[in-house]
């Protein structure tokens, strides 16, 4: 019997104001885990903790921040514990056809993409807050292999995430830190289908959902994943990127 059990383990979730991070910090509290999870919006981040139900000797803490401004993942990252997992869930969309991509709209799509979890990880390294055994997970998207009209400067983020965590897995393996990335299609998250907050455009939208035959993910699909990769189950697993795709 798979034992997703995640008592004893302390985990970093960020973006967990919503979306993917918000279900997965709610899932993993339940499976056990101590959880620390951190986002930009402090009201939507509250949120997420206060619907965290913790295990008897689990707890929870969260930090407000805006991990593109390095003063601030210092600070966080000096209060931080060990940790046995981190689960990088923050980012951006941001369509943009490539003949008007600009140097800032390559800034921004890689701060948060890309910049942040391989800053946030590299911190924490040098602080030895990763303990041996960990698991390290970052959001990837089905996009790397399915491009898509406007989303050039997206998919070159997630596929130098990729990249990077594979170096990541081939560089800790020798303390049993594992590093993966989930690639995943559509989910039915604000970031993706909210157009009117200008993340994807309707006809994009529209378009994307002929795709998916077996419909588009929900928040909680994926979380359960990130659950899998969290836990001891996972423990043979590293350098990988899992596809959930749904098509």
């Amino acid at each position: 019997m798979i034992d997703l059990s995640l008592s004893g383990k302390t985990i970093l979730i960020t973006g967990a104001s919503s979306g993917i991070g918000r279900e997965a910090a709610i899932l993993l509290a339940k499976a056990g885990a101590s959880v620390i999870i951190t986002g930009r919006d402090g009201e939507r981040l509250n949120k997420t903790f206060e619907s965290l139900v913790l295990a008897p000797e689990a707890t929870a803490v969260q930090f407000r921040a805006d991990l593109t401004v390095e003063a601030e993942m210092d600070s966080m990252t000096g209060a931080m514990p060990v940790l046995n997992g981190i689960v990088h869930c923050a980012g951006i969309v941001g369509p943009l056809p490539v003949k008007f991509i600009t140097q800032p709209d390559i800034d921004a799509m890689f701060a948060i993409n890309y910049h942040v979890p391989v800053n946030l990880t590299s911190k924490l390294l040098r602080k030895r807050k990763i303990a041996n055994g960990s698991s390290l997970l970052f959001m990837s998207s089905i996009a790397t292999r399915n491009p898509y009209f406007g989303g050039a400067l997206y998919s070159s983020s997630k596929a130098a995430l990729e990249a990077y965590s594979r170096t990541l897995a081939l560089e800790l393996v020798q303390k049993h830190i594992r590093s993966n990335c989930i690639q995943a299609g559509l989910v039915d998250t604000p970031m993706i289908v909210s157009p009117s907050e200008g993340n994807m455009q309707a006809e994009a939208h529209d378009r994307y959902l002929k795709r998916y035959p077996l419909g588009i993910g929900q928040p909680d699909n994926v979380a359960q994943t990130i659950l899998y990769f969290m836990s001891d189950a996972s423990k043979w697993v590293t350098g990988t990127s899992l596809i959930m795709g749904g098509e």
